[in-house]
């Protein structure tokens, strides 16, 4: 497992918190889960009643906190946003969300490769949620980002990884920066396809919160991530397109 400015995560699960339809529920899932750490959007806390319980509960859960910029537009929403949630929250931690696309919700590369040079350069440690594309990696690599976030599929479309080919690449082209698939899980399967790629943590939260069964199925995708991660680990086979026989044909015995 790398480590996520210098940080050890005691899970490669990360889990969001918004969606439930609780706040009960929300802790029992991430109970279930067990998952290392919570995102959580800064217009969720409050200066008092619900917001307070609300961050009372995160924090009594013993998790890493990851504040974001979700519903941020332009570079100046999304710093602001920033510089607000490291006051709330503490931490120097921010998943910068700088959306381009209203539909898709895609993130606007340009402005976010701009969001996180500013912010690095204020002393945040950025995690940026971002497409698979190779380019906009380096570029916020060069911008200050030790971190990458790629897309599996649109947040919340629960469609997996749409483009496998390109989370391959991205994980060749940089084989020591911590990646973490963001966005679009929608089965444990497409968790476990993740870790099996390489990848070093996943991030999802509808899966999980609209579920008909959040614990249960926050449990289940903690089970999925930890299968994909010791596959990867146990270096598996490579598809072919022949079969191969299990079994020998040297030392067979034949009857007449």
């Amino acid at each position: 497992m790398k480590r996520f400015y210098g940080t050890d995560l005691p899970n490669p699960l990360m889990l969001g918190t918004a969606q439930y339809p609780s706040p009960a529920i929300l802790e029992q899932a991430f109970r279930q889960s067990a998952a290392g750490v919570a995102t959580v959007s800064l217009r969720r806390e409050g200066a008092g009643g619900a917001g307070q319980t609300f961050w009372s509960m995160i924090r009594e859960l013993g998790v890493l906190v990851l504040p974001n910029t979700a519903g941020c537009h332009t570079v100046k929403e999304a710093v602001t946003t920033a510089h607000m949630a490291r006051e709330v929250f503490d931490t120097p931690w921010i998943k910068l969300e700088l959306i381009g696309h209203t539909d898709s919700l895609q993130p606007d590369v340009f402005q976010l490769v701009e969001a996180a040079r500013i912010l690095t350069e204020d002393g945040f440690q950025v995690f940026p949620y971002t497409t698979d594309d190779l380019i906009v990696g380096e570029r916020l690599l060069a911008a200050g980002c030790e971190v990458l976030m790629p897309w599996g599929a649109p947040i919340g479309s629960g469609r997996g990884l749409n483009n496998e080919y390109a989370l391959r690449a991205m994980r060749a082209e940089f084989p020591d920066v911590p990646l973490v698939v963001d966005a679009g899980i929608g089965l444990p399967s497409h968790a476990a396809h993740a870790m099996e790629l390489g990848f070093d943590a996943v991030l999802l939260n509808t899966a999980v919160a609209r579920a008909g069964d959040p614990a249960a199925m926050a449990k289940a995708m903690a089970l999925a991530v930890q299968a994909g991660q010791l596959a990867h680990q146990a270096d598996p086979i490579e598809a072919r397109d022949m079969a191969e026989a299990s079994t020998p044909v040297i030392g067979k015995a034949f009857l007449s």
